[in-house]
């Protein structure tokens, strides 16, 4: 019995080393290796939709009434919110910069700070998390529905491929849309930082922009836009796997479109730390100065 159950002075047991320790780590190991395994899976069905998302790019016939009408619903009645977000980002990260600066004299270094940070990286990663919300959800919650009452199966049954009726619009519509929504974003979160720092914290306008034009320059922008279309690609292969998916009527629709939403702001949050790192040694930060 000592050899199979190892128990403490007071009596107690620790149940990893006693006879069930062996089943725990297996249990333990086949839990994480499947866990694996599924994310391989998921990959690989990314991996597919892509390809077939290539294809009809290359063959497909275009659509141009769907590409508009994506642009509208992606681009133009996101704009409110990204509008919001954008400025209120701008504003707040003003503010607590200024709250640092100000004891330092260096009030003026708050709006070279504010337009590097919101083109770098707030004004793409806050847009993106917050259209993978918005439309990322929704482009979920219409396939996936589409799904469930078999509205695909028809179009397959018109000779109407489905990646090229549901997917491809989406995707050209959020490479056009998601850069100009983040252009607007850290436009007007730098407007809003303005606001802050020559209105409550009363520092020169002149010095501000100065500073600003100072630090930044086209590189910046050119990340912010290129994020903004990898971040764009991420939420429309997402969210249309998510919605191509669905099973289990709609229970399953309302499943698909929470992952959708999770899944897209994860890979988001994943893929910016290392966009970062990579544009970052190609356009180092500061170098504008």
């Amino acid at each position: 019995m000592a050899g199979c159950f190892n128990a403490t002075d007071d009596g107690s047991s620790r149940g990893w080393f006693t006879s069930s320790g062996p089943r725990v780590r297996f249990r333990v190991i086949r839990s994480l290796g499947r866990a694996f395994l599924d994310f391989l899976a998921y990959l690989g069905e990314l991996g597919g939709l892509v390809a077939a998302l290539w294809d009809s790019l290359r063959h497909g016939r275009p659509r141009f009434r769907l590409f508009i009408e994506q642009i509208a619903e992606t681009g133009f009645r996101s704009q409110p919110v990204v509008i919001v977000t954008g400025a209120f980002t701008g504003a707040v990260l003003a503010a607590q910069a200024l709250f640092q600066f100000k004891p330092l004299g260096m009030e003026t270094g708050g709006g070279a700070l504010v337009s590097v940070a919101m083109l770098r990286e707030l004004g793409p990663s806050v847009t993106a998390l917050m259209l993978a919300g918005r439309v990322g959800a929704a482009m979920a919650a219409e396939i996936g529905t589409m799904k469930v009452t078999e509205q695909i199966d028809a179009l397959r049954s018109m000779d109407v491929h489905p990646i090229d009726h549901l997917v491809t619009p989406r995707f050209l519509a959020m490479l056009v849309a998601m850069p100009l929504l983040i252009a607007e974003s850290a436009a007007f979160g730098i407007l809003a930082s303005l606001v802050v720092g020559t209105g409550p914290f009363g520092v020169n306008g002149a010095y501000w922009m100065s500073q600003m034009n100072l630090h930044t320059d086209g590189s910046d922008v050119f990340i912010a836009m290129i994020k903004g279309m990898v971040f764009g690609m991420l939420i429309v292969v997402i969210s249309c796997h998510q919605g191509l998916h669905v099973t289990q009527g709609a229970v399953g629709v309302g499943r698909g479109t929470t992952r959708a939403m999770v899944h897209s702001s994860l890979a988001i949050l994943i893929v910016n730390f290392f966009l970062t790192l990579l544009l970052s040694l190609v356009f180092p930060a500061g170098a504008a100065a």
